[in-house]
């Protein structure tokens, strides 16, 4: 298994693993739920070394390391096949492990830098049906007094501007401009930009800060803050989150499993896709540094165009 090429032994696979581990400790820094999975990592990379009949750092070849790579994936009577995302994990480690080595000076070379980490499988966005998201809606407005009028606002905002959860409950009420049609949203990094707002988000805004807003405001409010807390703080993403756990249990949602607040930003993309949008000005709405993260939705939609074909088409059926 290992490299045919003679290799001088180098240090124990042992030390060299202790000896990453303790400059990812000291001189990394990295958080101990890290560390812990590097060291189960290598741990189990030392082991197929010395199944191998590995023993020094030096003797390890590039077809240790991939076969280490097919042994991840394949899995063995002690392990089951692991994930191409668990697997992809490990074989950085390993990679790290090797850099590590080599910048130390313990070999005179990198073979791990060719072993590529697998794929991990692209999971697609979840989405939900126009019709689900109007029912959501529906029901988040449910009931009496401020609340009911704020959720169905929150909602509506997440829904028809693609927002963040974290942007949406860290707007102010100057963010919306309700005669323009647009909102401003501080996303990650800092960086703002500012996304049209249909008129249901808007009326349902201004509807909440007439009713409900005034009744959720206290003398402790936080000031400027558009979506308040009962306590009159600014909304937390927690209890936005409650607040769809309940809209979807009062619509007959509950089995949506995977339902949060960021699949109404799935959804946004993907319906707006769905009825002709470009890709770029979708990537501007969700402000998305690279079109390259947006095109994912596109696969939802190729997969709609799908069942639509398959339905329709007289020569769909085999």
């Amino acid at each position: 298994m290992t490299s045919l090429t003679a290799r001088a032994p180098g240090p124990p696979v042992g030390r060299v693993v202790t000896g990453y581990l303790d400059h990812l400790t000291v001189e990394r820094g990295l958080a101990a739920n890290t560390i812990s999975s590097y060291r189960r990592d290598l741990r189990r990379y030392t082991a197929f070394l010395e199944a191998a009949g590995v023993r020094g750092f030096g003797e390890v070849g590039e077809s240790d390391v991939a076969a280490f790579l097919v042994a991840l994936r394949t899995g063995d009577e002690e392990h089951p096949p692991l994930s191409a995302s668990s697997a992809a994990r490990a074989v950085v480690a390993v990679r790290g492990l090797h850099r590590f080595a080599l910048l130390d000076g313990l070999v005179p070379d990198d073979v791990a830098a060719e072993v590529r980490p697998p794929t991990p499988d692209r999971r697609l966005p979840k989405a939900v049906t126009v019709e689900q998201v109007e029912a959501l809606l529906a029901a988040a407005g449910e009931g009496e007094g401020p609340r009911p009028v704020r959720d169905r606002a929150l909602l509506e905002v997440l829904y028809g501007t693609g927002a963040r959860i974290s942007e949406a409950v860290g707007l102010d009420v100057d963010d919306l401009d309700a005669g323009a049609g647009v909102v401003r949203l501080a996303g990650k990094g800092g960086k703002h930009r500012v996304v049209p707002v249909g008129s249901y988000a808007v009326r349902a805004v201004q509807d909440y800060l007439v009713r409900a807003r005034p009744a959720l405001a206290t003398g402790r409010s936080v000031r400027g803050a558009l979506f308040l807390n009962s306590r009159g703080g600014r909304l937390s993403r927690q209890s936005a989150w409650a607040v769809l756990r309940t809209a979807a249990e009062r619509a007959g949602l509950a089995e949506l499993a995977d339902l949060s607040p960021h699949t109404l930003r799935h959804s946004f993309a993907t319906h707006l896709l769905d009825g002709g949008a470009d890709v770029r000005v979708v990537q501007e709405l969700l402000g998305h540094a690279s079109v390259t993260t947006t095109q994912v939705y596109t696969l939802v939609t190729v997969d709609r165009l799908r069942e639509v074909y398959a339905t329709s088409h007289p020569r769909a059926l085999r």
